[in-house]
């Protein structure tokens, strides 16, 4: 079984609507999503965004592949697929490219890219960072001061999670805003990381104080589903693969 976690549904919904065979699950009380690529099994995790919700999900998760049940011991998952969105940090990179991470990543990445020829990918280093960056002069520096190329929130605690338990890992992102197509509205509007979703009343309020940025935010949501189709497309051509 291949394990791929996604932070939100959101980043997921399009891998999801090609799975087949698909049923709600549960590991150690962490609700998931069990099903089929062709006849490959697949099991569906969201991490949620952040260190703190994504170590205490993966702690959860992880932990239930070595717990007897019933007698038996829970299925191992043969790989973890870390996926879902990036901000890329220069504009050499751009929406809808595919980054597979090469710092945090532990299967043979040429194998991955050569099965994703067709698509546009890159092997490069992913940061995780503590928020939402909505500032060019932010990922300039980050850019000059790191050796990463796009930044997340969860990659870094999920490879920590999967050596501990000696899973291979494969990060795979797909960049969902550059330097010069930034986030369509401050990142604490966009999103409420302790609530871990959008408070509608607040990016409403927002945008009538804003008006300028209906049209970015609407610009914002065309890029995100065609980078989403991306990453469906890459998913189910390595699951195959894997």
């Amino acid at each position: 079984m291949i394990a791929v976690t996604f932070a939100l549904p959101t980043e997921s919904a399009e891998f999801l609507r090609r799975v087949t065979n698909k049923s709600r699950s549960d590991r150690n009380g962490i609700r998931t999503i069990r099903g089929k690529i062709d006849d490959r099994a697949i099991e569906v995790l969201h991490t949620g965004v952040g260190e703190k919700v994504c170590r205490q999900r993966l702690e959860k998760f992880l932990s239930a592949t070595s717990r007897i049940r019933r007698g038996e011991q829970d299925q191992r998952f043969d790989c973890l697929i870390s996926t879902g969105f990036a901000g890329a940090l220069k504009d050499d990179l751009q929406i809808g490219d595919l980054l597979l991470a090469e710092n945090f990543s532990t299967v043979d990445l040429s194998e991955t890219r050569a099965s994703l020829s067709g698509l546009p990918i890159h092997i490069a280093n992913l940061l995780t960072v503590p928020a939402l960056i909505d500032s060019s002069e932010e990922r300039n520096k980050l850019a000059l001061t790191s050796s990463a190329v796009a930044v997340d929130m969860e990659t870094e605690f999920i490879a920590r999670a999967c050596a501990a338990c000696g899973i291979p890992l494969l990060s795979l992102r797909v960049i969902s805003d550059t330097p010069r197509n930034l986030l369509p509205a401050p990142a604490n509007v966009l999103f409420d990381i302790e609530r871990q979703q959008t408070r509608m009343l607040k990016l409403a309020t927002h945008l009538l104080a804003h008006p300028t940025h209906v049209p970015r935010l609407v610009r914002f949501a065309r890029r995100i589903a065609r980078a989403r189709k991306i990453l469906a497309d890459a998913l189910i051509t390595l699951v195959n693969k894997l």
